[in-house]
């Protein structure tokens, strides 16, 4: 067995193949970005941490020297930057820096098929440059292009989910016709293990995908057709890629400048032409429909690994995530609710593990909503995010605007950390003391402001804030 590198860890990707390498039974060093925030809630055998981000020449000296596999999964998506190319060149090079430094035999990148280099988006651009850089590592190098990966939680999959399932009628731009080759996220694991130490593949570019080429236009079709949907598309010239944008941040759950970068992507086509792996690697992939089954087949038994936004990037450059557990007294504005059990621990403890998503708020959920939209409006994440799991939680999970820093359900203590536009920062935790030999939940909303605007954001909201927590509260211990 292998002693295996995976950068993108928490990532859509990341989490996913780490759990089919252990399953496999090879040893992973896992590289987080943000110590204390882990793979999966639990422990598993032969899955050890790296704390660090790639930007730190130090990062990779805490790497043993004897890896085999080192799998570069990274990609600067988080935020717009007008210096994309600049920053994932400069991650690509700190990464092969530090790879050199062991004894590793390969490296596998996953990056996204380019048919035209001298038409590609910033994003496709900023792979295929870092695609060179690993290639001139002079290390054993494995490239596999993939077009749109299907698989919930998949970034490209959620905005054609979302878009099918709310509007029965869509004017679209004439992106839509642009051709692609979508592969299921089983198939994408499949050929990122099997490729591993496998010499034939060592030097090579492949190009991975399902049996179907589908307009963007036909995957919502089809996607109506096996959910049994009555859907229509009408593509239009007028749609320019930052308004097709703007208008999928408001459908979907996809934030924005992850729309951007992907209709950016999508205006070029993307089909399998590098097909040798077919040779090396002889493999029936799902078609587009077969996906889609085993797609809701997860969905229907809550195992959902991962998703798009596991990947999470604090605002501080402090990247522990103890600085945020500690949830700050000094200079804060807080609503603190204290109200009596009416129901058994173990029942208000499931209520608070499955708050927000479809669960909603418990209380004014329009008002909730309002906030969400406003947060939209200015760029922010909102609330169409959801959550991973109806009811399991782990540190680092999304729950709508909302970060989880700590999910102690054994001792009642769940800690949130806003994710919205605020000005200033916020905290939500709720857990159960026990006074007097009874139960109390204690929900307390903490915000620390930044400046005057801060104080006059959260004296604005003081009204609403005191009915929508203390509402909240009592359905929660009722």
């Amino acid at each position: 067995m292998a002693k295996v590198f995976i950068t993108g860890s928490t990532g859509f990707v990341g989490k996913r193949l780490i759990h089919t390498l252990l399953d496999q039974g090879h040893e992973v060093y896992a590289l987080c970005r943000i110590k204390g925030v882990s793979v999966f809630s639990e422990n598993r055998p032969n899955l050890h941490y790296i704390w660090g981000d790639l930007k730190n020449p130090d990062t990779l000296s805490q790497l043993p020297t004897a890896i085999d596999v080192a799998y570069y999964l990274v990609h600067s998506m988080t935020d717009i930057m007008s210096n994309l190319i600049t920053v994932e060149l400069e991650v690509a090079n700190q990464f092969v820096k530090g790879i050199k430094e062991t004894h590793v035999q390969q490296i596998i990148y996953l990056g996204g098929i380019i048919n035209d280099e001298k038409k590609l988006s910033p994003h496709l651009k900023s792979r295929l440059l870092v695609e060179e850089v690993l290639r001139r590592s002079a290390i054993p190098t494995t490239i596999l292009r993939a077009s749109i990966i299907i698989g919930s939680g998949s970034a490209s999959f959620e905005i054609i989910r979302d878009l099918t399932e709310k509007l029965p009628f869509m004017i679209a731009p004439k992106w839509v016709n642009t051709l692609c080759q979508p592969i299921a996220i089983r198939d994408i694991l499949f050929y990122l293990t099997q490729v591993m130490l496998k010499e034939d593949c060592y030097h090579k570019i492949f190009d991975i995908g399902g049996p179907d080429v589908l307009r963007f236009k036909d995957l919502i079709l089809e996607y109506a057709k096996f959910r049994k949907l009555k859907r229509q598309v009408i593509n239009v010239p007028v749609l320019s890629p930052r308004l097709s944008s703007y208008w999928l941040v408001f459908i979907t759950s996809v934030r924005f400048s992850l729309c951007s970068y992907l209709v950016e992507s999508m205006r070029i086509s993307s089909i399998c032409q590098k097909n040798e792996i077919h040779q090396i690697l002889p493999h029936h992939c799902l078609n587009f429909q077969e996906a889609l089954e085993l797609v809701f087949k997860k969905i229907t038994q809550n195992e959902v690994l991962s998703t798009w936004m596991d990947a999470w990037e604090p605002n501080s450059s402090n990247l522990n995530i103890e600085t945020y557990v500690q949830v700050p007294i000094e200079g804060c504005l807080i609503n603190k609710q204290i109200v009596p059990l009416h129901n058994s621990k173990n029942t208000v403890i499931e209520r608070i593990w499955c708050i927000g998503g479809n669960t909603n708020w418990y209380a004014l959920n329009w008002c909730w909503k309002i906030r969400g939209l406003m947060d939209r409006l200015i760029g922010g994440v909102g609330l169409n995010r959801g959550r991973r799991h109806p009811s399991e939680i782990q540190v680092g999970d999304a729950i709508d605007f909302w970060r989880v820093l700590r999910a102690d359900k054994k001792n009642a203590n769940l800690i949130l950390y806003a994710g919205m536009k605020l000005p200033g920062e916020a905290w939500l935790q709720f857990k159960i003391e026990n006074k007097e030999n009874k139960d109390f939940l204690i929900q307390t909303a903490t915000f620390r402001p930044k400046g005057v605007l801060g104080r006059v954001y959260w004296y604005a909201l003081a009204p609403f804030h005191f009915f929508i927590f203390r509402k909240m509260a009592k359905k929660i211990s009722g």
